[in-house]
């Protein structure tokens, strides 16, 4: 069953704050992971954007460990995840056939070397997350829309029925066009695509409301992502339970959780 799912940014800012608003990112996701221990979450579905990057194909990662290391300033750390191959394979069995799925091995097919490097967009959030068992994937931004929303109804029936009690993760940091400065510039758009998202955390439909324009402007690199949670949570109706925003820089980043 699902008894979980969450929005969490993938910026560095957040390991170590420095300003009140990476300070307010960094209590959130500590207060987030307290939120999943006492929820009793077994197993993650962690969906991030910056994992292996299939052309026009969702990627679900078949592999038996997910490992990595990060580093910022003067912090260090290293994650080794054992993956739930079971669920990854359900998943892949049952959206392959009707939506563009590709699984994903590396090395050996199952043991110590079946493994794949960890993302920042993964990494970043398990450094605040108790670990867990996991199943990763990561979205093209070629998919139609309403088939990443077909393949999260898929996942949400699958953790339906799970005997597991599964939260899904959602790495997504949001516009990245909010200061002159920054590498991808500036665009009014960062700013209402940010407004909007936050606004509409209640009602994922409305996303499909945004203009291709406007998120092209703003430059996220979230909405892919939330369409997918948007499938999710169709047959799982979880509330939000909190939601904080901030931009410490030119990205916007926001944890959020549902019940």
């Amino acid at each position: 069953m699902l008894v979980l799912a969450a929005i969490v940014p993938h910026g560095d800012e957040i390991l170590i704050p420095e300003d009140e608003e990476s300070a307010r990112l960094h209590n959130a996701m500590i207060e987030l992971g307290e939120r999943i221990k006492e929820k009793k979450v077994d197993e993650y579905i962690f969906v991030s954007p910056h994992h292996l990057r299939i052309q026009t194909h969702m990627a679900i990662m078949l592999t038996e460990y997910l490992e990595g290391s990060w580093k910022y300033k003067n912090l260090r750390f290293r994650r080794k995840i054992k993956c739930n191959k079971d669920l990854a394979w359900e998943i892949y069995e049952k959206t392959r056939k009707s939506l563009p799925v590709v699984g994903v091995n590396f090395g050996a097919l199952e043991g110590e070397l079946s493994k794949i490097c960890l993302d920042w967009g993964t990494l970043i959030p398990l450094y605040f997350l108790p670990k867990r068992k996991m199943v990763l994937m990561t979205p093209a931004r070629e998919i139609p829309y309403e088939s990443l929303i077909d393949f999260g109804k898929i996942v949400g029936e699958i953790v339906m029925n799970s005997k597991k009690r599964i939260g899904v993760i959602i790495s997504a940091d949001h516009a990245h066009a909010h200061r002159k400065d920054g590498p991808y510039g500036y665009h009014p758009d960062a700013d209402y695509y940010d407004k909007y998202i936050m606004e509409n955390l209640e009602n994922l439909d409305m996303l499909l409301k945004l203009k291709e324009k406007t998120i092209e402007n703003a430059k996220p690199d979230s909405f892919w992502q939330l369409l997918i949670l948007n499938g999710i949570l169709k047959g799982n109706p979880l509330k939000l339970k909190k939601k904080v925003y901030g931009l410490p820089t030119y990205f916007g980043m926001a944890v959020a959780w549902y019940e």
